[in-house]
């Protein structure tokens, strides 16, 4: 098996209001560009008579996205409401590279959002959110992934007249 390096655009974030439904499915933050995750630790350093001393202290883990701002999107909604309302976000990693049983590696954790800032540019405003995870994030797989997931910038073949409407707006049948 040949080992391929990871393309940061089949990595996408899900969010989840901790408040919503069992079996409501994750929300995918709309016109993300990058996302970050940090893990880190927090280095013990001490300097005694007998030498220094190095050990490891406590771990964090924060996911960094950057978005389009696109309010009335439900992903983003999710994101500034928990801001507003001092609330929780799940969140997930996924890479949307297959596994060969059909699943998608995955981290999940709880967070709460540390920071939301809103970059307002000449061309498109941006959103930047900072997410500090709750403990540490979890590893695991998902298997139920939407198709618009697994191809976000492609559309299916149509037949002429068999759909009406401009990309990206909702098209009756």
């Amino acid at each position: 098996m040949t080992v391929q390096p990871i393309e940061g655009k089949k990595v996408v974030y899900l969010v989840q209001a901790t408040n919503a439904a069992k079996g409501t499915k994750a929300l995918l933050p709309g016109f993300q560009t990058e996302g970050t995750w940090t893990r880190e630790h927090e280095a013990l350093d001490e300097q005694t008579k007998s030498g220094r001393i190095l050990g490891y202290g406590a771990k964090t883990e924060t996911f960094e996205l950057t978005l389009y701002s696109a309010p009335g999107d439900g992903g983003q909604e999710v994101i500034t409401d928990a801001y507003d309302n001092e609330g929780q976000v799940k969140v997930w990693r996924v890479e949307l590279s297959e596994n060969s049983d059909g699943s998608y590696p995955a981290r999940f954790g709880y967070s709460i959002i540390q920071s939301v800032a809103i970059s307002d540019a000449d061309s498109f405003a941006e959103l930047t959110v900072t997410l500090q995870v709750i403990g540490k994030t979890q590893p695991g797989t998902l298997a139920d992934i939407p198709e618009e997931l697994l191809n976000l910038a492609m559309y299916g073949f149509e037949k002429p007249g068999e759909k009406t409407g401009e990309l990206g707006a909702t098209q009756p049948e």
